[in-house]
């Protein structure tokens, strides 16, 4: 532990050589396309995180009317108005080389000051409770201007004190970008084994089935047709966790399974809606926005604390002759998400729900109960891994959280650490 230093308060306006917004390129939303050049919208902007996800593009054409404001390394994306109001991210490498919409502010650092990383996170983690007062203080929404973050005041510590916390944060971020390359592979190889085995029906001794024709064309042998709706039972247990106010309940929201999959901790009083009250296992769909989906696997067999899950979700449970493996399976398929795709509706892109009933009776190949054990069997451990990799990125998430605040203001100095990373069981290398 150290003195708190006295560092030199500066605005933003003198560490930047460039802060500004965009806008939405003339043609609207129906010109997006799935290629061409990125543009940065604020859902693509999370704490600490870019999220390629949903990411939007424009032609080239677009882009040029942008030129402004294109994204280059190290620059920071800082969201300016609405809900998500003063997120704030390094723009990764698939945004270099994009534009941010009128919703998203760039902020180029001149690096003989700044070092772009340390106040990323600086804006992102002790500075955020400054820049949510000043947003919040305008009389119509949510919303910084130009002005608000040209005057803007830090403390400023010497660059060299910058790059050295920099460079000890960015050892966190690797560790949880392995683990999410980790959890996106093992999720990748559990879905080309259930498409391999009950889309192509190359499964274990398929050479000895015949095929014969169903309504979905050519399946094996023995194999049926069934629904949802005659498999697993559709759970609604409505509960009003407001009325437990001082009780701590395990949420299942959409945000929180947007931002780490993992339920967040709230009190009764801080969730104001009526929810589902989760119990033992189940798989859970998300109703809203298919073509993102969400399917959340949930266990609450081994935990006292309730949990509740936000009435988005279609929360499955009590397979009869299938496993929750093997749901989990179908639900994240290609195919299945499709045709989820196809009978959503809503009034615009961004908010179409699927109807439950939809879902629970929409038709869908019945392999033999002995082939779902198999492949349930096969697929098990690389989702007991997922759901390690996933506890370990919150682990280091808390820790990175924790230190962040004390090492922005120079209460604790970084070179009386010693995290010992690799003996807690954490592989520091990349890759």
């Amino acid at each position: 532990m150290t003195d708190v230093p006295c560092w030199p308060r500066v605005r933003l306006s003198e560490l930047l050589t460039f802060y500004g917004s965009g806008a939405t390129p003339r043609g609207g939303k129906n010109s997006y396309k799935m290629f061409g050049v990125p543009l940065v919208r604020s859902m693509n902007v999370h704490d600490l995180c870019f999220e390629q996800k949903d990411l939007a593009f424009i032609d080239e054409a677009q882009a040029g009317m942008l030129d402004r404001v294109q994204i280059i390394h190290n620059d920071i994306l800082l969201n300016i108005t609405g809900a998500s109001v003063a997120r704030c991210c390094l723009a990764t490498s698939s945004a270099v080389g994009g534009r941010v919409n009128q919703h998203v502010m760039i902020l180029r650092t001149d690096p003989s000051f700044g070092d772009a990383r340390w106040l990323a996170r600086a804006l992102a983690g002790p500075y955020k409770g400054k820049l949510l007062a000043i947003a919040g203080s305008g009389a119509t929404r949510e919303a910084l201007t130009k002005s608000d973050v040209k005057n803007f005041i830090i403390s400023l510590p010497p660059l060299e004190y910058q790059r050295r916390i920099a460079d000890l944060l960015d050892v966190y971020e690797r560790l949880i970008e392995n683990n999410r390359r980790r959890i996106e592979i093992l999720e990748e190889m559990a879905r080309l084994l259930y498409r391999e085995w009950f889309v192509h029906f190359r499964y274990p001794g398929h050479e000895d089935v015949e095929l014969v024709n169903s309504d979905f064309g050519p399946i094996p042998k023995g194999w049926g047709q069934t629904c949802l709706a005659d498999e697993l039972e559709l759970q609604r247990f409505n509960f009003k966790p407001f009325e437990y106010a001082d009780e701590e309940f395990d949420h299942y929201s959409i945000p929180a399974f947007d931002a780490r999959k993992l339920p967040s901790l709230e009190r009764g009083a801080e969730i104001k809606s009526s929810k589902y009250l989760l119990f033992d296992e189940s798989v859970m769909i998300s109703k809203l926005n298919p073509r993102f989906p969400r399917v959340w696997r949930v266990d609450r067999s081994e935990t006292d604390r309730q949990a509740v899950a936000s009435t988005e979700f279609l929360v499955l449970a009590n397979p009869v002759k299938w496993t929750l493996t093997f749901v989990y399976s179908l639900a994240t398929s290609t195919e299945f998400v499709n045709r989820l795709v196809s009978t959503a509706g809503g009034t615009s892109t961004s908010h179409q729900r699927v109807k439950p009933t939809d879902v629970m009776n929409m038709p869908v190949v019945n392999p033999q109960a002995e082939i779902v054990q198999r492949y349930s069997e096969q697929v098990r451990p690389f989702l007991r891994l997922v759901d390690n990799f996933i506890q370990q990125n919150q682990i280091l998430q808390e820790a990175r959280d924790l230190l962040l605040p004390r090492l922005v203001s120079g209460e604790l100095d970084v070179s009386d650490l010693d995290l010992q990373l690799e003996t807690l069981g954490y592989d520091t290398r990349v890759g």
